[in-house]
């Protein structure tokens, strides 16, 4: 699978582009605040319908105008998609897949499968477990479009179930209304916490693998789903009944604090090194390896699953590691489409072995190296 081109047109601090990308390796070299950044986003909200920077749209129209356009064309082993997205000031996001609009954003489903490295992953061991969460939502959503839509219900209903909680702490609303929420909750959070749990064994296993051979064996990555709800058992029906119980004695609780404290968007995931907790205890050159080695893992996993290779991007992330860690990454995931940007050309004599075409990005504007 391959970005073939790319269209902006007001987007962020691009005016109007039309670019053509290589197959294989891209890299885009800039000085910081000329937009190499805003070009992998524009990637990357093509495949979510979002960005992973700004949760408002708006933030990505530019700032003189009132409207932008993203499109893409991408390439898969089976199919070819076109993927447009129009943002308006005061106006529903409107996404158009090979030209036909879709209903809600949320049926977005591209075939574009994209894994981001950037400097701001470290937060997905240094922040709170809100951070982790949704790393496993993203990542399990490109593969499974029904987790998604699981997760959607889920959060609906939690909704409806606060807001009756805070309307019980003024001695408003029913009771008996909570427990169909319980239920609700306790059937859909439990096959969030499956697929979740499934999804992290596996990342545990590839993204082991990996690490040990960044590190030359010398250190064990493991990860762990962590749940206020008993999933040390296989069983779905148990888990689902275990959940529903710890609902009914959490309930007095949940009233008095007018929010649900039980279920899946409470639980975490702890990342450890050598059995040891990462986020307290790692050094910031493990920590940066450990979330470089699960995001490598993520390639395979979407590729085992979906028989498509997915779209690395990598923001300035080269410079951060070093020789041995970039040329392994280089030399073992060069079958894939990457898109790099970087301030350092000194990094050039790497890519002379590679397939790459250079790009060169000033306020906005996009040179090909010798153009």
């Amino acid at each position: 699978m391959y970005v073939e081109s790319i269209r902006l047109i007001n987007f962020r601090n691009y005016f109007n582009l039309e670019l053509d990308l290589n197959k294989k390796v891209n890299l885009f070299l800039g000085n910081n605040a000329q937009g190499k950044t805003n070009l992998l986003e524009s990637i990357y909200i093509c495949s979510f319908g979002k960005s992973f920077r700004t949760n408002r749209d708006r933030d990505m129209i530019n700032f003189k105008k009132n409207k932008c356009y993203v499109g893409t064309k991408v390439v898969g082993r089976n199919f070819d998609k076109f993927v447009e997205i129009k943002i308006e000031e005061d106006k529903p996001k409107r996404i158009r897949l090979n030209k036909v609009e879709l209903e809600k954003n949320r049926e977005l489903y591209s075939g574009l499968n994209v894994v981001i490295f950037s400097p701001d992953d470290l937060r997905l061991i240094k922040d709170g477990p809100s951070e982790r969460r949704n790393f496993l939502d993203r990542e399990i959503s490109q593969l499974k479009p029904v987790y998604k839509y699981n997760l959607n219900r889920y959060n609906k209903v939690l909704f409806q179930r606060n807001n009756l909680l805070k309307n019980m702490i003024q001695k408003k609303g029913n009771e008996q209304l909570i427990e169909i929420f319980d239920f609700q909750l306790a059937k859909i959070g439990t096959d969030i916490i499956v697929e979740r749990i499934s999804f992290i064994n596996r990342l545990s296993v590839v993204s082991r693998d990996i690490h040990r051979k960044i590190t030359n064996g010398n250190e064990n990555l493991s990860l762990k789903y962590v749940s206020n709800v008993d999933t040390g058992v296989e069983n779905k029906k148990i888990i689902e009944k275990c959940f529903l119980e710890r609902l009914k004695w959490s309930r007095k609780s949940d009233i008095l604090k007018g929010v649900t404290e039980i279920g899946p968007h409470r639980d975490d995931i702890e990342v450890l090194i050598d059995g040891i907790d990462s986020k307290s205890f790692a050094s910031q050159g493990q920590q940066r390896t450990a979330v470089l080695s699960m995001k490598l893992a993520e390639i395979n996993i979407i590729s085992e699953d979906s028989g498509d290779l997915p779209v690395l991007l990598l923001d300035d992330v080269l410079s951060e590691l070093d020789s041995s860690r970039r040329r392994y990454l280089l030399d073992n995931f060069s079958e894939l489409q990457i898109i790099i940007t970087s301030t350092d050309t000194v990094q050039l004599e790497e890519f002379k072995s590679l397939d790459a075409q250079i790009f060169y990005i000033e306020d906005g504007n996009v040179y090909k190296k010798g153009s």
